[in-house]
This record gives C-alpha cells, structure tokens and sequence, in this order.
C-alpha cells in the first residue's frame, strides 16, 4: 500500500505530535566492526537482536500515538520516479567515490537501476557489497552502509513549514541527505533550506536545532554545528521576519556525549525543560562556554551574552522549570548523560519519552509531577497515555544508547499542533 504524504509544520518542540519520520535499524548497525566502528561515529558495535526489542517498544509507543513514517517506505515511494532513481544512484556512488571507470565496479549503476524499488532503497541504505572480497580488508562494501540513518533528527530538520536538509560534519554521514532531499522534495513537496548552499563551510545538524516557538529557535554550537550555520539561519530569517530570535549555547568539543544541544537541553513542555546541571551553573566541561542570544529586528542582526539558557529564555518571557538530568548528585549526572539522559522527546506539553535506564533522571521527573508509563504496559494496552495529562514513557535501553543517541536524536517531527 502506498504511503500518503502529511502537511509538514513545526512550531514548537511541544505541540501535540501529528506525525512523525523513523528509521528502524536494520543490518547496516551489523556492518560495523571494531575497525570501522570509531569512523562510523560509534564507540562500539551492537548487538542487533537487543537493538530490535528495544527499537520496537519505542516505535511501538510512537505508533499507538502518532501518525508514523518510515525512512525506507518513502525512499521506496520515491524511487518509482526515474528521473529521483537515476539522481540517487548516480551521486550516491559518486559521493562514495565509485565511478563507472573503476574497474570494480562496471556495471553497477546498471545492475542497481534494474532493481525493484523497495531492493534500491535497501541498498541505499544498508549498503552494497563487494562481488568479491578478500575477507580482511576494511573497505568491503562498493556502497558504504547508512551506518547512523536511526538518528533521522540530525540530517534532516523540520523548521516551521520547511526542511533545513543539514550541512553534516563527517562525511561518513553526508550521503544521508541525498535520500532526505529526495524524500521532502518529491514526496512532501516542502522547500528546503541548506546552509551549505549559502557557504560550503556551514555546517547544521539537527540535534542541534530547537524550535521553541514560532519566533525562537534554541541552537547548539559545538563539533557539529558550527557558527557559520548559525549565522545562515540567522540571515534567512533577518530577510523574512520583523523580529526573531535564536538563543545559542556553546557546547564542549569532547567527549562525544556533548554532541548536541539536544543531548544537555530537551524542552519537556511549556513551563520544563530536562538540563544538565553544569550547563546552566557554567561548571566543569562548560566553565567558559558562552549562551548568546542573536536578536533579529527589522532586519538588523544583534548578538548579547547572557547568563546561561535558561536566563536567556527569561529575557525573553520564558518561564522554565529545570528538571535535572541525573538528580542531585554531580557523579549520576556525568554518567546519565553518558547515555542520552538529557534527550527527551515531547508527545505533547508534558508528555514525553525517554531511556528508562537513567533511574535518577526518571526520579527527578516523577518528583515533578510525571506520571512513570513503561512501554511494554502502553503497547499492551495496560497503560493509557491520553489519560495521563503529564508522563513519561520510559522504554528500555541497553544497546540503543550505546549508539550515541535517545529520543530525540531517533525522531524527525514532521507535523505538531
């Protein structure tokens, strides 16, 4: 059955979740190993059945929730369409440079144009091997695995009424964006942003993109967002807004768990937000990290420190209380947001999901007033979410944080309330 496109509009990190983008791991999480694993942006190779289990109660939560989608259903969709099918393959191999005068790889582009929709759109993701190869060398695959695709927010983001296709940092996941552009250009039909267009060095990713409200964005500048990506959001909205605002928090470039600002920061509704308490006291890995606000009025661009995010928010009438990642105690802090503590994902105003493997970070929201849901009771029916004006859906985690990310890094929204 064919999938039917949705309106693309998000306005706030909140609003009630209409639709959603997903992408269930498949086998090229199993096409690392320890040699390639660091490349392809992961600390250690997974264990794929784990993976499934616990992939399938978070999906299984969005699904009794949300109108959702699937990266590889619409990938398919699309490729009905020779004139997208001749484009991805074409700089697909480009990009992992192989050219029809290798002379492996003669006849590949034939061999791939000839397959059905649903086999191209695996391969596009999951990767095409080598005829042959012999059994030792790292470079087994003509076309490299979508090692990272799981993580939909980051390559692609929904602003408002358009789709910033991002300008990725390492090029193990540039080839992501083809199949975005490809998908919100034919089968949404939505216009895209790109900051690459605008300057070859911007660079955007979408953990880092935070749609607070219809005239705020919340950004992280760090390893994968850089200034010039800031900048050409700010010029972009300077040429078609009167007054916006994007509030920006320095991250630290190390370790990897600061990647995003969606891995320190997660609006949970109108009045919370899930934190890392060092970011907002400015201590340890963030003494020194600067939080600017880039005010935009009448087309002049302005740019003021302030004291950390959420007295930013408060300057301009945001009233926020933090609920800290970790508790109470600085040593559970460190290790909770090790494993996406702070990455939440909101269903709706005070509704939302997260790793329940971060104990502390459960606790915290239970003494704020969330009512703890555990998947397994929601997909059986045991626990309704529509009864609960404020929750938490706790999925089990494992494995699934190991490969770098939580909830929000998982979901690409496509359309709120």
């Amino acid at each position: 059955m064919s999938v039917k496109p949705c309106k693309i509009n998000v306005a706030s990190e909140t609003g009630r979740l209409r639709a959603v983008l997903l992408r269930r791991p498949g086998i090229e999480i199993e096409r690392m190993t320890p040699l390639n694993a660091t490349q392809a942006l992961y600390s250690d190779i997974l264990d794929k059945p784990t993976v499934d289990r616990e992939y399938g109660l978070f999906s299984g939560v969005l699904e009794r929730w949300t109108n959702v989608y699937y990266v590889k259903d619409i990938l398919a969709e699309v490729l009905n369409d020779q004139a997208v099918r001749e484009h991805l393959v074409v700089e697909s191999l480009r990009h992992d440079r192989r050219t029809s005068q290798q002379q492996q790889v003669i006849g590949l582009f034939d061999r791939l144009m000839q397959l059905d929709s649903q086999q191209l759109a695996k391969i596009l993701i999951e990767g095409y091997e080598k005829e042959e190869w012999d059994g030792f060398s790292n470079d087994r695959y003509l076309l490299k695995p979508l090692y990272n695709l799981m993580f939909t927010r980051d390559a692609s983001s929904t602003v408002y009424d358009r789709v910033l296709i991002n300008s990725m940092s390492f090029e193990v996941r540039e080839r992501e964006t083809l199949i975005y552009e490809a998908i919100f250009s034919h089968f949404f039909g939505v216009n895209l942003l790109n900051a690459a267009t605008w300057n070859p060095h911007a660079r955007t990713e979408g953990g880092d993109v935070h749609i607070a409200s219809p005239d705020l964005l919340c950004m992280g500048e760090g390893i994968r967002t850089n200034t010039k990506g800031i900048d050409y959001l700010a010029q972009t909205f300077a040429k078609e807004r009167d007054h916006f605002s994007i509030l920006v928090q320095e991250l630290p470039k190390t370790p990897e768990s600061f990647i995003h600002l969606d891995m320190v920061f997660t609006f949970l509704g109108k009045h919370y937000c899930m934190a890392f308490e060092p970011m907002l006291k400015k201590e340890g890995l963030f003494a020194g990290k600067e939080t600017t606000l880039v005010s935009i009025d009448n087309g002049k661009i302005s740019y003021h420190s302030v004291p950390n995010i959420l007295k930013g928010l408060e300057s301009l009438g945001w009233e926020l209380e933090p609920v800290i990642c970790g508790g109470s105690d600085s040593w559970v802090q460190l290790r909770e947001q090790w494993h996406s503590g702070a990455n939440f994902f909101s269903l709706g105003d005070c509704q939302v999901m997260g790793y329940r493997r971060n104990t502390h970070t459960i606790d915290a929201l239970d003494k704020a007033g969330f009512n703890i849901l555990y998947a397994e009771d929601i997909i059986s029916g045991k626990a309704l979410m529509n009864s609960n004006e404020k929750f938490v859906a706790a999925f089990p985690g494992s494995e699934l944080p190991r490969a770098g990310g939580g909830a929000r890094c998982m979901t690409m929204p496509l359309l709120r309330d």
